[in-house]
């Protein structure tokens, strides 16, 4: 004997059919509405930050072509002809070599010293539980807050006392210390988000502590390594306080050093193409690292979320 039975509708089905019943006929092209409103305020918000970030600097580059009664009498009109002897007159006549040079050196040498030091110790206060662990990480959270202005004059009595004022392996170890705070603070946090499973496998394969870190972890916190770099590299390259008060040397002056002095040496006849097109000059390296590092620095900002 055969029987023939309806299937009873899933509850699913009736679910979404009675949501769909109940859902008021005006609400999503509402919500559609809102959305769109939305999506144009964020993105008129964003052209105007754009706006105002691009126009001064465009303005800047701009005005480094020109010849100096141009800069007044037509500040915002293009020049007339390309004025390539500001460029290389502020590269020789005003230094700007040897204060690029000099620049090179310091944030070369003090960013290389602050990656390897920093994430060395980011490491092992991430993976490793020790008697005083919280209390040291805390206590490079306290660097951070510290005002950098507290600390000038003994900071200038200390390096003094050391020998190595007006030098720049001294200023190198300033810029060195003055980093380390935040490169532990983001590199601590980033090496916790890599994955335990890889070093456990080179323990056991017979790899030192000192090989895991340098052949195994520190190629993988690559994404955290340039991204801090780049946030070092640009405190480190604008800086200004710190050179002004440790390297009152004329010869070892920094960027930032020959920029003032170009705006102030010649008083009311002030070369002010010369002074646009070394502002130009300091401005561009900057630019010009986090144009090509631009997708790592994205990466090792999100790298905690993506866990």
């Amino acid at each position: 004997m055969k029987t023939t039975e309806t299937p009873a509708p899933m509850p699913a089905e009736s679910g979404v059919t009675d949501a769909g019943k109940d859902a008021p006929a005006g609400e999503r092209p509402r919500e559609k509405r809102e959305g769109t409103a939305l999506n144009v305020f964020s993105h008129g918000m964003l052209v105007l930050w754009a706006f105002m970030v691009v126009l001064p600097l465009l303005w800047a580059v701009m005005t480094s072509f020109k010849d100096d009664s141009s800069i007044f009498s037509s500040p915002w009109a293009l020049p007339d002809k390309l004025h390539f002897e500001n460029w290389a007159r502020a590269w020789t006549d005003a230094n700007m070599s040897d204060y690029f040079l000099n620049t090179v050196l310091v944030v070369g040498g003090s960013l290389i010293g602050t990656l390897v030091l920093g994430s060395m110790a980011a490491y092992v206060l991430a993976r490793f539980d020790f008697p005083g662990n919280r209390f040291i990480y805390y206590l490079f959270i306290g660097g951070m807050s510290f005002p950098i202005m507290l600390a000038l004059v003994p900071l200038f009595y200390v390096v003094n006392n050391m020998g190595l004022l007006n030098t720049i392996h001294g200023l190198i170890l300033v810029y060195i210390a003055y980093s380390l705070p935040f490169t532990v603070f983001f590199l601590t946090a980033f090496f916790r988000t890599l994955p335990t499973s890889v070093a456990e496998a080179a323990f056991v394969d017979g790899a030192s502590h000192t090989r895991t870190f340098f052949q195994i972890m520190l190629p993988m916190a690559k994404p955290g390594l340039i991204s801090v770099g780049i946030f070092n590299f640009l405190g480190q390259w604008n800086q200004y306080m710190l050179p002004t008060v440790l390297n009152t040397d004329p010869d070892k002056h920094v960027l930032t050093q020959g920029l003032v002095q170009l705006a102030a040496s010649q008083g009311y006849k002030g070369d002010w193409s010369g002074l646009f097109a070394g502002l130009v000059m300091a401005m561009l390296p900057v630019l010009a690292a986090y144009i090509v590092f631009q997708r790592q620095v994205v990466q090792g900002l999100t790298a905690g979320a993506l866990k």
